[in-house]
């Protein structure tokens, strides 16, 4: 699933194809929407929210889309050919100079902009919220440190407490603080925790490439995270990998043993 950083970038790239501009057709390819049409409306912005995006349009009306596992929103001039089927397009917004295309999108929705808040309300504070005040982490690490025997690893996951964090920033915030996923919240400092997710999204949010090493060569990113084979980029030595989570919540997830103590799966 996409990070709060990757989700964050399509957003900006969404905002800089469209805003300002007045749709000229627009094509639902979604059982919900298959009558919906914006053409004639503005696009006035894009807002997200954690791993949700919100296109606001004139007359007060948002689309809502998620990016789930697999969707991504693309931008191309008219006529160009796209570079995935059509049969994955769940949406085409057209300008007269631009297209942007949506491909196996999730959860889209058309709603009043003023109701946004019943998509995203439930969401903690979105670390790559450009308003982010001290409030906001004091409200995280409250929420996060509410559940203090709750696994670390699945925590840091659960959108309501802080909205942005996904598998790569949860193996990752563990390993720098020196913990297995497996452990409990109650052995961290919630609030260091807290920033240093924000810190991380922080740094990625307008590249493609994710590091958390501060390094952006292929195969130096990470400290752990998808290096089964090339070991731990601290120590280097072996990372082992185990599933944290159950039914659709469950993720394989990397850890080092010598960099990282506490409980993990045999």
């Amino acid at each position: 699933m996409p990070e709060g950083d990757t989700v964050f970038l399509a957003g900006k790239r969404l905002e800089r194809a469209l805003a300002g501009k007045t749709l000229s057709r627009t094509d639902f390819r979604h059982p919900a929407l298959a009558t919906a049409d914006l053409s004639g409306h503005t696009v006035l912005g894009v807002r997200t929210v954690g791993k949700h995006l919100l296109t606001r349009f004139s007359g007060e009306l948002s689309l809502h889309s998620h990016l789930k596992m697999d969707g991504s929103w693309e931008i191309y001039a008219p006529g160009a050919r796209w570079r995935h089927p059509a049969h994955q397009v769940r949406v085409v917004l057209s300008a007269p100079d631009v297209q942007a295309v949506g491909f196996r999108l999730h959860d889209l929705k058309i709603l009043p902009t003023g109701e946004e808040s019943r998509l995203v309300g439930h969401l903690g504070p979105d670390l790559l919220d450009p308003q982010w005040t001290d409030e906001h982490a004091e409200r995280a690490a409250a929420a996060l440190a509410a559940e203090p025997g709750r696994e670390l690893g699945l925590a840091l996951l659960d959108q309501r407490i802080m909205a942005g964090v996904g598998n790569l920033y949860k193996c990752e915030i563990c390993f720098l603080l020196g913990v297995t996923p497996w452990s409990p919240v109650s052995v961290v400092d919630t609030g260091k925790t807290v920033a240093l997710a924000r810190k991380l999204l922080l740094a990625n949010a307008w590249r493609h490439e994710q590091s958390t090493t501060g390094e952006l060569a292929r195969g130096r990113r990470n400290w752990v995270y998808e290096r089964t084979r090339q070991g731990c980029f601290r120590c280097g030595g072996r990372v082992r990998v185990a599933q944290q989570g159950h039914d659709v919540q469950r993720r394989p997830t990397w850890y080092c043993p010598n960099c990282q103590r506490g409980p993990a799966p045999e």
